[in-house]
């Protein structure tokens, strides 16, 4: 089965010639692109189907149809030649660990080898991820509780329904209305790890993840199927003593039903796992300056605030909320804002503004007047164009205010530094500014 791949904001062609997509394919493409909620009102907000290419937008992840996938992968630069086979590699090693973190997982890559970077997509790396560490766990005993069964036995085993004795079985003493609890493996968890098995083997095109995923269904052979939408999530209930399966149901609800992808299907249509990176990237950085900080004199909090731009003079209705990603907080006091961007900014000598965009200049403003912070960051994933060195590109200082508005780079490595690196990019930034912070 062909497989092809395109960066974010570039084209694949279709039609009869060796390396494009034919036609009927590109078809099946853009009809399941359409069918996602991130497609947008137009339809095109995944694929832009072009007179001769498809061109994705900015989402990532994995289109597959009958007879081809397509998988779209972020335009991060990472130091490699350029369409190079390790480039494609590092692109998705870095994305799979945005996931991890972005998604409080513990993802574990080291049983995969460099070939397996280069040729399988990350949606068939992700499933094999998911196969591994559920192999693992069924082997040490799937989860079990009780559950409360009525059932009428000859003999008596719990305790004995008196009203449905004395309606039921009035006339027939022989049969005993009985309540009890029994050690049961189908419960909500098991469901859900069934109901993943079953909807991966139906996305899956590698050979051997299809194998593993039928050994795994077969485990789960008593365990009742449940069609995704009426899984029970909110009864799922992880304490210690079933603490081990937690990374496992979060895979769960990263293939079914997490708020940065989406997974969608149609009758023979096809399947989708798709990423917004500008939510993505946002999580991301959130995490890790959550856990920068932690345990510090500041307080993180994310997607907060919630001051509304202006009030009408008609009834008092405030109008225009913000959302800003990252506040930073001190002494109950803002005093550091951060908004995430997933865009490529130039450098300098390139261009005095660096491509950052008006909008949000004026939104950063916006920021500084309700929030009264003295430190605001717009903050952009670094690349190769930049140089080797991440950290503050420019920095500004917000006409008639003591403000400082800059923009930064970090650099989306899978290195053990992240948090001792961010942590150290914000606690110096407020020693350099200490007199101007509350």
């Amino acid at each position: 089965m062909p497989a092809f791949s395109v960066r974010e904001w570039e084209a694949v062609p279709h039609g009869d010639g060796e390396g494009c997509i034919p036609p009927h394919l590109a078809q099946r493409l853009v009809a399941l692109a359409k069918a996602s909620p991130f497609a947008g009102r137009g339809g095109g907000g995944v694929l832009e189907d072009r007179r001769h290419d498809l061109r994705a937008r900015g989402v990532v992840g994995v289109l597959a149809v009958p007879g081809c996938t397509l998988e779209i992968l972020p335009k991060i630069g990472v130091g490699e030649k350029e369409g190079s086979a390790q480039e494609t590699r590092e692109i998705r090693k870095r994305l799979v660990h945005m996931l991890a973190v972005a998604l409080d997982l513990k993802i574990q890559t080291g049983r995969m080898t460099e070939l397996d970077w280069q040729r399988e997509t990350l949606l068939e790396i992700l499933i094999r991820v998911f196969c591994d560490k559920l192999t693992e766990a069924v082997r040490r005993g799937m989860p079990r509780r009780y559950s409360l069964h009525e059932d009428d036995l000859p003999t008596l085993r719990g305790s004995l329904d008196i009203p449905r004795q004395f309606t039921r079985h009035l006339a027939n003493p022989g049969r005993l209305a009985c309540r009890y609890d029994e050690l049961s493996e189908d419960i909500a968890l098991n469901r859900i790890m069934k109901a993943t098995i079953s909807h991966l083997a139906g996305m899956s095109r590698n050979a051997a993840n299809v194998q593993r995923l039928r050994e795994l269904a077969f485990v789960y052979a008593e365990v009742a199927e449940v069609q995704i939408p009426a899984l029970r999530w909110d009864d799922v209930v992880i304490d210690r003593t079933n603490s081990a399966w937690q990374e496992l149901f979060g895979m769960a609800q990263l293939f079914l039903r997490n708020r940065y992808q989406t997974t969608s299907a149609g009758s023979g249509q096809g399947s989708a796992l798709l990423f917004e990176m500008n939510a993505l990237f946002e999580e991301y950085i959130g995490r890790l300056v959550t856990r920068a900080l932690a345990g510090s004199e500041f307080q993180v909090t994310l997607q907060g605030g919630r001051l509304f731009c202006l009030t009408s003079l008609d009834d008092d209705r405030a109008v225009f909320q913000t959302k800003p990603d990252i506040l930073i907080w001190r002494a109950g006091q803002v005093a550091h804002v951060i908004d995430t961007k997933w865009k490529r900014i130039s450098d300098r000598i390139d261009d005095p503004k660096q491509g950052v965009s008006q909008a949000d200049v004026y939104q950063m403003m916006a920021y500084a007047h309700l929030y009264k912070a003295p430190r605001l960051t717009l903050l952009y994933p670094h690349h190769a164009g930049l140089g080797e060195e991440e950290g503050v590109r420019a920095r500004f200082r917000v006409t008639g205010q003591e403000t400082l508005l800059e923009t930064a780079s970090f650099d989306i490595s899978t290195g053990a530094d992240l948090v001792d690196r961010i942590r150290s990019r914000i606690l110096t930034g407020f020693e350099e500014m200490s007199p101007a912070l509350p």
